[in-house]
């Protein structure tokens, strides 16, 4: 299998990028598949990939997912992005199955005009509950999880507004979204989309595992935004959620290697043929 990281974190230190990796190894050894991985640096240098890869997947990354409209790297992504779904709609049997990350998330879906994205109040940064919609509860990749599941949410901005009309004339749905709060008067935003049957995002991070989370949430800065939001209590809790394994350690085992084994199935049934 050959993967493509499409690095989007724009040189600042994350643990992302090592998650993502070791879950792409850690597959290979599973399955007994010899993995290809490749790194583009799309924001630093503006790198695409080629379309010689079987799987990609963009990374989330610093910044505002609206003012890098009509960058240099912006174009390029996006042009490599067409490409996908152009070569999707045509090569049926050989598709190209691309999962979105965050930051990624949110640029795919402003720019396709998918929902509004916009600036959150405040900075939403911990361990939440994510809930399935209909669809998401019938979304193979969630298979296995329960609703609600748990996962590492970090972001300071947001989709919401989902344009279903359109979201469903690309073959696609609104598959989560965050937790209901009714003492909070504003709209629950999207957490996790199907774009179409090739193409799958996520505004949490299904990559995060414990050992990465934890580095975060022992940062002063981090630490104190729980507390600021959430109270103490609610920090103890986080903390005591990262080796939980129904929580972040489910999912993190659960809905990228599912997408990884959908790539290997669809592969395998084309060498079937």
């Amino acid at each position: 299998m050959r993967a493509a990281i499409l690095d989007l974190y724009d040189g600042e230190a994350n643990q992302g990028m090592r998650c993502i990796h070791e879950l792409l190894t850690e597959f290979g050894h599973a399955n007994a598949i010899q993995m290809d991985v490749v790194v583009f640096d799309v924001r630093g240098k503006a790198e695409t990939p080629d379309l010689s890869f079987d799987v990609y997947i963009s990374t989330g990354g610093p910044g505002s997912p609206v003012d890098s409209e009509g960058s240099d790297w912006e174009k390029a992504y996006f042009t490599f992005m067409d490409e996908i779904r152009l070569h999707n709609r045509h090569q049926v049997d050989v598709k190209k199955y691309v999962f979105l990350i965050c930051h990624s998330f949110q640029l795919f879906s402003r720019y396709y005009g998918l929902g509004k994205v916009s600036k959150r109040i405040s900075t939403s940064f911990g361990v939440m509950p994510i809930h399935m919609t209909g669809a998401g509860v019938r979304e193979p990749l969630f298979a296995g999880l329960h609703d609600p599941f748990w996962a590492v949410d970090s972001r300071d901005w947001q989709v919401t507004k989902p344009d279903m009309k359109k979201i469903r004339a690309m073959g696609g749905d609104v598959l989560s979204i965050e937790k209901y709060r009714p003492h909070v008067k504003l709209e629950r935003c999207v957490m996790a989309m199907r774009f179409d049957d090739a193409i799958f995002g996520t505004q949490f991070h299904p990559e995060a595992d414990s050992r990465g989370m934890l580095v975060h949430l022992e940062k002063e800065e981090k630490k104190q935004n729980v507390i600021d939001q959430h109270g103490e209590a609610k920090y103890h809790s986080m903390i005591e959620h990262l080796n939980d394994p129904d929580k972040i350690v489910f999912t993190h085992d659960t809905i990228l290697p599912n997408f990884l084994q959908n790539a290997v199935v669809a592969g395998k049934k084309l060498i079937l043929k």
